[in-house]
C-alpha cells in the first residue's frame, strides 16, 4: 500500500539537537551532583523522555534537575541547535508532493514549535504529538497513533521516521513502515538491532524511497 502519510521524530532527526541536549545534560549534572559527564554518556539516553531519563539518574533531586536542564535550553536554544542538510528542502518536496506530514516527538510541544518556527517549517506540518500532549511515550506505539488519528490516515499508509530505536519501535508497534535516519548520533548497530524496514542516509534518499513505495 502506498505511503501517504509520513511522521517524523524531531531532536536528531529534522534538528540537529545533539550539542543542546549534550550541553544541557552536562551542566545539569556538574550543577546538581557535581559530576562530569562525557557526550558518550549522555547520547545513550537520546531518545528517551527527559523524566525518565532524570528521575533515573538523579533520584530525590530530579524535579530541580529538570528545572535547571530546561532553563539551560531555554537560554541556549538557538545557539545550539542546527538543522540537518536537506531537511528544509526535503520537507517542502514532500509536502509539494502532497504528502500529509506530522511531528511526533519526546521534547515538550513549546520548545518543539520554537524549534520548527525557527527553520520556517511550521506550516508544513499538519500535527505535532509532543511530550506534554499524553503519559504514554515511544516505543509504545500511542504518540504516532495519535499524530495518525488527527490526520485521518491508516496505519498501513503510514511512515515514521526517526534516529533512535523508540522511534523505529513506535512505528513498528503502531503497525506503519519504520525508516531509520543514517545521521543519527547513536551507533547504527543500536537502531539496526530494531529492524527498521529501511535505512536513509540522506533526506534526498527519504524523498526517492517514498515515491518508490506509490
Amino acid at each position: 500500500m502506498a505511503i501517504k502519510n509520513i511522521l517524523f521524530d524531531l531532536d536528531g532527526t529534522l534538528l540537529d539537537t545533539n550539542e543542546l541536549i549534550i550541553q544541557s545534560f552536562q551542566h545539569t549534572y556538574k550543577r546538581h551532583l557535581n559530576k562530569d559527564v562525557d557526550k558518550e554518556y549522555v547520547i545513550k539516553s537520546f531518545g528517551e523522555i527527559l523524566k525518565i531519563t532524570l528521575d533515573r539518574e538523579f533520584g530525590e533531586v530530579s524535579d530541580e534537575a529538570i528545572k535547571t536542564y530546561r532553563d539551560f535550553q531555554v537560554g541556549n536554544f538557538e545557539k545550539l541547535i542546527s538543522i540537518h542538510s536537506g531537511v528544509a528542502e526535503g520537507i517542502k518536496e514532500l509536502h509539494r508532493l502532497g504528502y500529509k506530514l506530522g511531528i511526533v516527538t519526546s521534547r515538550l510541544n513549546e520548545s518543539a514549535i520554537r524549534g520548527i518556527k525557527h527553520y520556517g517549517l511550521m506550516d508544513y506540518f499538519e500535527v505535532i504529538i509532543s511530550a506534554d500532549d499524553t503519559e504514554i511515550h515511544k516505543p509504545d506505539p500511542t504518540p504516532a497513533l495519535m499524530a495518525l488519528a488527527k490526520l485521518g490516515g491508516n496505519v498501513l499508509e503510514t511512515m515514521i521516521v526517526g534516529d533512535s530505536s523508540f522511534d523505529i519501535l513506535c512505528g513498528k508497534n503502531a503497525g506503519m513502515t519504520s525508516v531509520a535516519v543514517g545521521w543519527s548520533a547513536l551507533p547504527k548497530e543500536i537502531i539496526l538491532k530494531c529492524e527498521p524496514d529501511y535505512v536513509v542516509e540522506s533526506m534526498e534518499n527519504l524523498v526517492s524511497l517514498i515515491e518508490k513505495l506509490k
